[in-house]
């Protein structure tokens, strides 16, 4: 395990990753390739003939998620490499697929390199990350790591109220349970960013050190309905009023607590919804993200102060907590063994969080674990728009070989 500087095929890596957007490809250049669907399937068949060809043995466990292996000289818990082949709707050719592919493009390095690794390599592609056909999203690896009960998810439907149990059948990817994943050395997630920030400093990687935390919140006001060319204006208890005041309290308060705080108005719905009459109920959620639990409880504190609030319009205001999650910290031996690998290829680069929701902050619950970004142009995904330079894309993947390397040497797990 000499090698100095060993890298991957670029033009196969962006040929591969052509390949894969062929399965669901869409007329402006996106795709769309939903969990379990045809093109999921056909997508699925096609990583797998891609790992046979380099003598990879395939596991897949009983939610869909596939595994292919090649051997080590040791008999240690794998190196994986890996994230998803599904795409939302009209989404990209890169989100998910780059960090499959990664694993795909490592292995063949090495063995054309004539290189057999100490601790053997795994490539995985998880069932469901994107939640786009079947909610939650993150599903395949949240029933790896007991984040969610299997006998639920299984009952999950779609649009058309097929069951993801009956999904994952008609596709043929139905495993066994003793397939999971339940141990590795460690896990490595290369992802486009999905996010403006490395392009705006012009750097090609991001060493991602955690998966900030959230909490989202639904507050509801709730006035009276009055015709609206008739009743005075000192005399109406609007509620979509209270709730655009509301809205301006809440950005003025949570402007000043910290600049890498961010939220988010997402869902509003106003009732009646009808113009010739005032409002008597407005609805609407409030998302908020970052990495420190202190500015997220400060966040909620400014939420739940709101039923107290001087701009209510003679409104009442009710506050709800739909859901949580805590900041996901990431292995900092990995990170650092990342940032090694960075400047030993000297690329520029940033330690960074995500703010996007990601396999790897499930698998980390269990698995040593770490990411690497590479940058969005524009910060575009997630639609058709999405684009991340192949010398990007290559870098990155670079990145997460030399890594590998530097494991197979000195990682203790």
């Amino acid at each position: 395990m000499e090698q100095q500087k060993l890298l991957i095929n670029g033009e196969r890596l962006k040929n591969t990753l052509e390949q894969f957007a062929n399965f669901g490809r869409t007329e402006n250049n996106g795709v769309t390739r939903l969990s379990l669907s045809e093109e999921d399937r056909l997508a699925r068949n096609y990583f797998c003939s891609c790992c046979e060809k380099l003598d990879m043995s395939i596991k897949i466990d009983d939610m869909g998620n596939i595994y292919a292996t090649l051997e080590g000289i040791e008999d240690r818990p794998p190196i994986v490499i890996g994230s998803h082949l599904d795409t939302v709707k009209n989404g990209g050719r890169f989100d998910g697929v780059l960090g499959v592919v990664a694993g795909l493009e490592v292995v063949r390095t090495l063995l054309e390199n004539n290189i057999k690794p100490l601790i053997p390599l795994m490539i995985v592609n998880f069932t469901n990350e994107e939640g786009a056909r079947f909610e939650p999203s993150l599903m395949g690896s949240g029933v790896l790591s007991g984040k969610f009960e299997k006998s639920v998810m299984l009952q999950k439907t779609d649009a058309d109220g097929i069951t993801f149990a009956e999904a994952l059948h008609s596709i043929g990817y139905a495993g066994k349970e003793e397939a999971r994943l339940k141990e590795a050395t460690a896990f490595l997630e290369l992802h486009i960013e999905q996010g403006p920030i490395l392009e705006r400093e012009s750097c090609s990687i991001g060493i991602v050190e955690c998966v900030v935390g959230m909490v989202c919140y639904e507050i509801e006001v709730s006035g009276e309905s009055d015709h609206a060319g008739t009743t005075p204006m000192d005399m109406r208890k609007d509620a979509l009023f209270a709730a655009n005041n509301l809205i301006t309290e809440v950005r003025q308060k949570m402007s000043v607590l910290d600049n890498e705080l961010v939220y988010t108005i997402g869902r509003m719905n106003v009732f009646p919804n009808i113009h010739t009459v005032i409002p008597n109920k407005v609805v609407f959620t409030l998302e908020a993200r970052h990495k420190n639990p202190a500015i997220i409880k400060q966040v909620e504190e400014i939420i739940q102060g709101l039923a107290q609030s001087s701009c209510t319009e003679g409104c009442e205001i009710k506050t709800k907590k739909l859901w949580e999650r805590d900041t996901v910290w990431f292995n900092n031996q990995i990170c650092d063994l990342l940032e090694q690998s960075t400047k030993k290829l000297g690329y520029s680069y940033k330690r960074m969080v995500s703010g996007a929701g990601h396999d790897a902050q499930f698998i980390a619950s269990y698995i040593p674990t770490a990411m690497v970004f590479v940058p969005s142009i524009n910060g575009k995904s997630h639609s058709e728009d999405e684009l991340t330079t192949w010398e990007d894309c290559e870098k990155g993947v670079n990145v997460i070989l030399e890594t590998v390397l530097a494991m197979q040497k000195n990682f203790k797990s």
